[in-house]
């Protein structure tokens, strides 16, 4: 991959696939994922594995590649039934990747899907109240904080506030009809 001008190597979006695993469970082991995240320490193969490749239609995942291999992995589920115009997101990116452009390239692709492809309406996320960098990436992104989740996720031995944010969306407009169109 081509190396960016910022010194950065070039990232790269894919769905995520089974060569995938080995640096996917790497990286949801880093001290840093877990620390900005609720996951617990020594996630097994087999719980990535029940997750690549993605079989649920109502999941989106992406992973971010630099120099071949996955370092981002993002994923947003949607509602059902009266919550389908919704969709939850999460992030995961190697301690080694943050600040990157990683979060920024998955966000910007999960919203392309949402918006242009879905029609959804409100996503949404959890965020420990500490995590900055991703705070000031989802606000870039449009969005809000809603609340506070006090004692929300258990982290050292100490609970810690989440912010409940979300992005709401316009509803997708309407083709407009030309003489030309044949239905019309």
């Amino acid at each position: 991959m081509a190396e960016r001008r910022d010194g950065c190597a070039a990232i790269a979006l894919r769905a995520p696939c089974e060569a995938d695993i080995p640096a996917l469970l790497e990286m949801i082991n880093c001290p840093g994922v877990r620390h900005g995240t609720a996951r617990l320490p020594f996630t097994d193969e087999g719980w990535v594995r029940r997750r690549v490749p993605n079989t649920d239609p109502n999941i989106i995942s992406v992973v971010a590649l630099v120099e071949d291999t996955a370092r981002g992995w993002a994923s947003m589920v949607r509602g059902t039934h009266r919550k389908a115009h919704a969709a939850q997101l999460g992030f995961s990116v190697h301690d080694d990747f943050t600040r990157r452009g990683l979060g920024r390239a998955m966000m910007a692709a999960l919203i392309e899907v949402a918006d242009h492809w879905l029609g959804l309406r409100r996503l949404y996320l959890s965020v420990s109240v500490d995590n900055a960098a991703a705070i000031g990436l989802y606000r870039a992104f449009g969005f809000e904080i809603e609340g506070r989740l006090r004692g929300d996720v258990l982290r050292g031995g100490v609970l810690v506030d989440s912010y409940a944010m979300a992005r709401l969306g316009n509803a997708a407009p309407f083709l407009e009809r030309n003489g030309d169109d044949p239905a019309a």
